[in-house]
């Protein structure tokens, strides 16, 4: 009598376990579905907030324009303005070969455009002044997301003069003025306008876009490293000479305090 009561207890601890296993997980699973009800709420939210944002980005866009025209304006009252805020940019100028320089010296505007709605895309022109290397007055970039919503870009046809083709001519000949960059010439700036390979991550115009365009001032601005480390040296080469001039002096004064009442050397 006895075995079989403590059977019937063992069953009914079982059942009162696998009672409370149950309830734990149907809890579980009405917890997952608020929580998937609460991120659904979450995820309309920040949709919500990208568009008020996307509205109000669009509205100072607006009104940034006539001052990035009024700076355009002045800007051009400054010769190489330009080419001298390239190649003082670190990633802009490890892309210059020492002929892209010389290119670069007419251009004389630059003007970055976002489209209406930001989000698809924005454009780059180049303003150039009559130039040796091509017939272009404007060479443009533009990137933009395609029909299938992926990044594209597109670009003008360079119209290069006989024998002035930048881009079939880097890399070959050895870059002997530059000297901030490599001893090689680096792949033609002007390749640029024809790389359509991965427009969604397109560094050049990422860097012209979201760097240089919003402040160009600050890198025409930047010191020329190498005028300062040549004062350097000069500074340097001044205070050795000093040195020299000095023990020579004190030489001088050695000899003389060597000499005898008979003004015999000893």
């Amino acid at each position: 009598i006895m075995a079989a009561s403590s059977a019937k207890v063992v069953r009914k601890e079982n059942s009162n376990h696998d009672g409370a296993d149950e309830t734990s997980e149907k809890e579980q699973q009405e917890a997952i579905e608020h929580i998937d009800e609460v991120q659904n709420e979450i995820d309309r939210l920040n949709e919500q907030a990208s568009e008020e944002i996307l509205k109000v980005e669009q509205k100072y866009n607006k009104l940034r324009q006539p001052f990035f025209q009024k700076r355009s304006d002045l800007i051009a009252k400054i010769p190489n303005f330009w080419v001298t805020t390239f190649v003082n940019h670190p990633q802009v100028s490890a892309l210059l070969g020492e002929e892209d320089e010389e290119a670069l010296h007419y251009l004389t505007r630059v003007e970055v455009t976002e489209f209406e709605d930001i989000k698809s895309g924005y454009r780059i022109d180049f303003y150039f002044d009559e130039n040796l290397y091509f017939e272009n007055k404007i060479l443009s970039k533009e990137f933009h997301l395609n029909e299938s919503g992926d990044p594209s870009s597109k670009s003008t046809e360079i119209k290069w003069k006989a024998g002035k083709d930048l881009t079939k001519r880097a890399g070959q000949t050895p870059n002997k003025a530059g000297k901030k960059r490599q001893h090689e010439e680096p792949e033609s700036f002007f390749t640029w306008f024809t790389d359509h390979s991965d427009a969604g991550a397109d560094e050049l115009g990422e860097v012209v876009k979201d760097d240089i365009w919003p402040n160009p001032l600050q890198y025409y601005l930047v010191p020329d490293m190498d005028d300062e480390e040549g004062e350097g040296e000069d500074d340097e080469e001044e205070g050795l000479e000093d040195i020299d001039e000095e023990g020579d002096e004190d030489e001088g004064e050695e000899d003389d305090d060597e000499e005898g009442e008979d003004g015999e050397v000893w």
